[in-house]
């Protein structure tokens, strides 16, 4: 080659913008690829592949019995159970009241109550009417039932004087027949006394309440004479005219009026009357009087 020849050309300058050009092509592609849509189905059987793959634990029904086995297999479950705490708190409904249960045997409970309170008074009336069983069919005495009380009403004729708060010799044997049966039957006692609407004006008795009162009063001393009666569980009241009968229009209705009632109130609590039963049992030692007269 002589000096006189020239050098070739170097890459001619369009290559150079064109390399650019193909470059910025290959990056726009690119990024369009990265902003695709990806099928969700198909990634999500590719991982579910790819967890089992590498021995990813698998949830194990309740119903199925876990068994061991070894950590090379591409499945695992422990080889032998332990108590763990429950990672799930499930609710339960149901279309049944909680509180039907509840309120069902509040009410079986108390009507078991009321079964046995009924009991308690039939077994008194009943042994009651052993005791009193020809004065009841001589109609000297009346034996009744009234919301858990019973009611020993005692006519005045062969128990009383006209006029009197004397006690017959027969009325006092008929209250000591009473009184051992009240030994053994619990409640509250109340004594009664009274009397129709003719006045009285004596030197003994200024009124109808005084002679009332003086009746259930002698009636009250009668049952207490016997030493297992409680005194605690007495009281006395007289009613005078207050509280008739009938009528006190003829001397039939006047002398239904004049009476002296005895009445075992039974209606307190439970507590009461197993409290009372104890004491009966133990034969009422200890126990101090609380009688009371009350005039209305």
């Amino acid at each position: 080659m002589s000096d006189d020849d020239e050098a070739p050309a170097g890459i001619p300058a369009w290559v150079m913008t064109f390399a650019d050009l193909m470059s910025l092509l290959m990056c726009f592609f690119v990024l369009l690829l990265s902003f695709s849509e990806i099928d969700a189905m198909r990634f999500k059987q590719i991982a579910g592949e790819l967890s089992k793959a590498f021995g990813v634990q698998r949830d194990v029904p309740a119903l199925e019995v876990p068994m061991g086995t070894s950590a090379v297999f591409d499945k695992f479950s422990p080889g032998k159970p332990e108590p763990t705490p429950v990672d799930q708190v499930r609710q339960q409904t149901t279309t049944q009241d909680p509180q039907l249960d509840t309120l069902r045997g509040e009410v079986d409970a108390e009507a078991e109550k009321e079964r046995m309170a009924q009991e308690q008074v039939k077994e008194s009336t009943e042994q009651l009417q052993q005791i009193l069983k020809e004065e009841l069919q001589a109609g000297r005495m009346q034996l009744l039932e009234e919301n858990r009380r019973i009611i020993l009403r005692v006519e005045e004729k062969g128990s009383f004087s006209s006029g009197s708060a004397e006690l017959t010799p027969e009325f006092e044997d008929l209250l000591m027949r009473i009184s051992d049966a009240l030994v053994t039957i619990p409640g509250e006692l109340a004594i009664e006394g009274h009397t129709d609407n003719i006045p009285i004006s004596t030197a003994r008795f200024n009124s109808n309440w005084d002679l009332s009162a003086a009746r259930a009063s002698a009636v009250t001393n009668a049952l207490l004479f016997n030493p297992q009666v409680s005194p605690s569980r007495m009281s006395l009241r007289g009613f005078a005219d207050t509280r008739s009968r009938a009528d006190n229009s003829t001397p039939e209705n006047r002398a239904l009026n004049r009476r002296v009632e005895i009445i075992i109130d039974q209606s307190g609590s439970d507590d009461q009357h197993d409290e009372q039963l104890r004491s009966l049992l133990r034969g009422g030692e200890g126990l101090q009087p609380d009688m009371e007269v009350q005039q209305r």
